[in-house]
């Protein structure tokens, strides 16, 4: 077992928080790290944890696979094969038949991720980056908000 040691003693604790745009993108799973690592301040950090959060019931967050594009592509036909469109017991369908559906698979996967930052940068695995779930035919631009939270250099 080997074990890393980022910890270090101080008694400032900084956050900063933005909000950013994405898209709109096509109903799928996007990777969207790069929009994340390149948001302001996450390399001011020597320690600290990015809290991220979608600011919407229709589209979700989750962390992947990053380096095979058919991982993405199976996450999409499996949420349509467990989650299915134009169920007749379905009363929330006021915006179309991925209406329901969109909000149910968000649930199932959630509006938030957590990343840990180690000097100045994302701490993912090697394969793992961070998606946005769009679960709607016609999305329209998506909110993030990043919490940083942490010691900075």
């Amino acid at each position: 077992m080997v074990y890393t040691d980022w910890g270090i003693r101080t008694n400032i604790m900084e956050f900063n928080q933005t909000e950013i745009k994405v898209g709109p993108m096509a109903r799928g799973f996007h990777l969207i790290t790069d929009h994340i690592a390149s948001a302001p301040h996450i390399s001011e950090y020597l320690i600290g944890i990015a809290h991220v959060y979608i600011k919407h019931t229709s589209a979700s967050l989750t962390i992947n696979e990053s380096a095979d594009p058919t991982v993405r592509s199976d996450f999409e036909k499996y949420f349509n094969k467990a989650v299915p469109e134009n169920e007749p017991y379905y009363k929330h369908t006021d915006e179309g038949p991925d209406d329901m559906p969109a909000h149910l698979k968000s649930s199932i996967l959630g509006s938030s991720v957590t990343v840990p930052i180690a000097q100045g940068s994302l701490n993912l695995g090697t394969w793992q980056g961070i998606y946005l779930c769009e679960h709607r035919d016609r999305a329209r631009e998506r909110d993030i908000i990043i919490t940083i939270q942490g010691t900075k250099k």
